[in-house]
């Protein structure tokens, strides 16, 4: 794009509206249109050593900030590139920076892709990493020629905090910083990004997408509903987008696990998970330690229990471990109303629950206490970060007196909480109309976040747009077997989505016939068919029971059992 003195303008977003109108450029580096373009001091490409001190003006930004600056620069990695870190200034001197990194490859294929984080964030994503559920047989995107960038959502965790640092919920006592993590940051991230990828190719990227899981999925999409012009397609796995619900979720699960001899410990986790593949695998039609049906899947977890209901050791459950149990697996509600609508949470199925392959992503090890145990499951733990120090800002406050359900005088706080960090508007249109595309993709046995609530937001979308029009922008995926952090899992997941939303954005052929390859090493390879919602896969009784050609997507669970 040309200014007025003829000088070359960088985009830092995509345009829109404004695409077809001749905007000017006034004198601060903000187009009058409302689209903001970096300075005219863009026309010179700058070498990578020669980024490091570069201010970043506050007039590229499209949210307030005191500017930034890069703080380092050098050429390293394979495939080589520029790595450049920067900080991004609060307009609160008493407010962390954001840091953010951009990876700049030698050779650019002209388009960017930002990460998002995970947990309550505070370090940068590793930028030459790959997108969640990334195949194991294709380069990264930084490999692919992508220049990638992201943020550690404005704040520093701790470097001894444990068990993880993603924990770190302290940050929140500050506005600002509680503000960049609900999502102001993603927008500053970007627009800062792409000035520097603008500096230093001399030209706009022609396409930008983001990926992200977890708060990263949330964050997905965030930017899809608030800055929907920005990103030409988002991959969103298992998001977290109702943060401040699920957080009211992992408050009653303390609370239910902290109960006297509620906890049901490992061994008793084991025996769970054992009895719903039981009960449960072989309805795909065959017994393969995966659980395709989850939907279709019926166990009573009454069939462990203890005689007399009382706790006779690993090999049974007790009345109070099966009441935890079946709580934590049925929908959660509040009666009272929140900021963001929301009412409730869909609750976990058995399987995710008691999956110990993960155990901190899980129930953990140990109950709930005050204080609370580092072996605790992470959401407990979480919930605990959230009470002391978003809601109460009390480092010292008991987060399992807080009920939920009944939060008394912390009800306002939750309520304007949930209107910050309930990323839930499901009118995707403009997105949708600016030619966004959107990829959710969500494990079946994610013991974290559970996929029930990614299909009531994907159901949302569907109401709100209808069913035809979301197919032309939007797909959702669940893949069975897989979990959080695709680590142990039964099925960890592999997915080309990054071809996959290229072809459909730039080439305008929306994904079929997608496949997704188990990584775990003794799994040889085995491929099953990404069904889109609500399909699953089912083995048609013949041929290579590894092989996704040996299945068809079916959205029936009348199957019967193998």
């Amino acid at each position: 794009m040309l200014g007025g003195a003829g000088v070359l303008v960088a985009l830092v977003c995509r345009v829109v509206v404004c695409r077809v109108v001749a905007c000017g450029v006034v004198a601060c580096g903000v187009a009058v249109c409302g689209v903001v373009v970096a300075p005219p001091a863009l026309a010179a490409t700058d070498s990578c050593a020669g980024l490091t001190g570069l201010a970043i003006p506050a007039a590229v930004i499209g949210l307030p900030t005191s500017g930034g600056e890069v703080t380092a620069a050098r050429i390293t990695g394979e495939p080589a590139h520029c790595r450049v870190d920067a900080a991004i200034h609060p307009v609160d001197p008493a407010a962390p920076d954001v840091l953010l990194r951009v990876a700049l490859p030698a050779r650019w294929n002209r388009k960017t892709m930002m990460f998002g984080g995970g947990g309550y964030d505070g370090t940068i994503p590793d930028v030459a990493g790959n997108v969640p559920y990334g195949p194991a047989d294709r380069p990264t995107p930084l490999g692919r020629g992508y220049a990638t960038f992201a943020s550690d959502s404005g704040h520093q965790a701790a470097p001894d905090f444990t068990p993880t640092r993603s924990l770190d919920g302290s940050f929140a006592v500050n506005d600002e910083a509680l503000r960049n993590f609900a999502g102001d940051a993603l927008k500053k991230t970007r627009d800062a990004a792409l000035f520097l990828v603008g500096r230093h190719y001399g030209r706009p990227p022609v396409h930008s997408y983001f990926a992200g899981g977890s708060s990263g999925g949330r964050e997905g999409l965030a930017v899809a509903q608030r800055w929907p012009a920005d990103f030409d397609g988002v991959i969103s796995a298992y998001p977290a987008w109702n943060a401040a619900s699920l957080d009211l979720f992992f408050g009653y699960q303390a609370r239910l696990l902290a109960q006297p001899g509620a906890f049901p410990g490992p061994a008793k986790q084991a025996l769970l998970h054992r009895a719903v593949i039981a009960a449960c695998d072989g309805r795909d039609g065959v017994r393969d330690g995966v659980v395709s049906d989850e939907a279709g899947c019926r166990f009573d977890p009454r069939s462990l229990r203890c005689a007399d209901g009382a706790d006779l050791g690993d090999s049974c459950l007790s009345d109070a471990q099966l009441q935890a149990v079946r709580a934590m697996s049925e929908p959660l509600r509040w009666d009272y109303p929140i900021g963001s609508g929301e009412r409730g949470y869909p609750g976990f199925p058995f399987l995710s629950g008691a999956d110990m392959t993960t155990p901190l992503l899980g129930l953990g090890t140990q109950a709930p206490a005050n204080p609370m145990p580092k072996t605790a499951g992470y959401g407990v733990q979480f919930w605990e970060q959230w009470v002391k120090y978003f809601v109460t800002r009390d480092p010292a406050y008991d987060s399992l007196s807080l009920d939920p359900r009944t939060p008394g005088k912390w009800q306002q706080r939750i309520s304007e909480l949930s209107r910050l960090q309930d990323v839930n508007d499901p009118d995707l249109r403009p997105f949708a109309d600016a030619g966004g595309k959107l990829l959710l993709v969500h494990g079946t046995a994610d013991e974290l976040v559970s996929h029930r609530s990614t299909v009531d937001y994907f159901r949302r979308v569907e109401q709100t747009t209808g069913k035809g029009a979301t197919q032309r922008f939007a797909r959702l995926y669940l893949v069975p077997g897989a979990n959080h952090v695709n680590v142990d899992a039964a099925f960890a997941a592999g997915w080309d989505s990054v071809t996959a939303l290229e072809n459909w954005v730039e080439h305008h052929r929306p994904p079929v016939a997608q496949v997704v390859t188990d990584k775990n090493p003794s799994a040889g390879g085995r491929t099953r068919p990404l069904c889109q919602y609500p399909a699953w896969p089912r083995y048609v009784g013949a041929g290579d029971p590894d092989s996704a050609r040996s299945y068809v997507c079916t959205a029936s669970s009348t199957v019967p059992a193998g």
